[in-house]
């Protein structure tokens, strides 16, 4: 039995697959602020969900980034899982289970599940960024998450006299600071997400001059159906984009939620 999982600030998604070609329903249960309790809550639910079998690997796509090894969270994503920074997640989870750990960023697992079961399937480079809580983007190539970490939320932008950062700009916390609802509480027709569209545009625009995707996939929970339309997205970046000859796909991405199973399952995949 093998365990995926997707551990965000605010839920963990966690999964069992037998074979590593599908997965269980996932079980969804909120993510403990204290490293300790999460920990125990996570070896309780992987073990719920082996029933009994031996557990012979384990994959977790983790919020935040992780240190060069890959085996602990290093920095703190918008102020959550500050008790988890410098734990040896990936070494005490391991020990737990009896098993081998792969962790990796939660948004280069999604990105790898929408490359190879989503909406990326055939494109040789695809970019996935997300835009919800915060504001992040992995490169995929031929399959397999570009080397290094990535944090294009992070990327400044000039908008008129302020300089700001991308997440700054367009995320879901950023918004809901800013107009004090949150963001689904807008109207669907309201001209904020023209505008959202806009100056997510420019950062799908750098990611593009700087990682030449074929295709760009656009997930999170600002794309939503009530959030920024990704076809007012592809007609800004279509607008501004200059260095190249014509502008690669944007779509948006097909996997939803479980993206980040379907990535650890690939990851998985390749090791075994």
């Amino acid at each position: 039995m093998h365990i995926l999982a997707d551990i965000g600030g605010t839920n963990m998604r966690i999964a069992a697959s037998r074979d590593l070609s599908l997965f269980g329903s996932p079980v969804i249960v909120p993510t403990p602020q204290k490293y300790d309790q999460a920990l125990v809550l996570f070896v309780e639910t992987a073990r719920k969900l082996a029933a009994g079998e031996k557990i012979s690997s384990v994959a977790a796509g983790v919020k935040g980034v992780l240190s060069p090894e890959k085996g602990k969270l290093m920095t703190a994503p918008q102020n959550m899982l500050r008790d988890w920074v410098d734990k040896p997640l990936g070494e005490d989870i391991g020990a737990a289970l009896s098993a081998p750990v792969v962790l990796e960023n939660d948004t280069a697992l999604v990105g790898l599940g929408e490359a190879l079961f989503g909406a990326g399937k055939g494109a040789g480079i695809m970019v996935y960024m997300t835009v919800s809580t915060g504001v992040n983007g992995v490169r995929i190539v031929e399959g397999e998450i570009d080397r290094g970490e990535s944090e294009i939320g992070g990327q400044y932008l000039q908008v008129g006299d302020a300089l700001k950062s991308l997440e700054e700009l367009i995320s879901g916390a950023a918004i809901a600071e800013k107009y004090g609802v949150h963001p689904k509480e807008i109207d669907k027709d309201s001209p904020l997400w023209e505008e959202l569209a806009r100056l997510c545009a420019y950062g799908v625009h750098n990611a593009i001059l700087h990682w030449s995707p074929g295709r760009v996939v656009l997930g999170g929970s600002m794309f939503n159906e009530i959030g920024i339309p990704v076809p007012r997205v592809h007609a800004h970046v279509a607008e501004i984009l200059r260095k190249f000859p014509r502008v690669p796909e944007i779509v948006h991405s097909q996997l939803g939620d479980v993206g980040g199973l379907w990535g650890g399952m690939a990851l998985l995949r390749a090791k075994n």
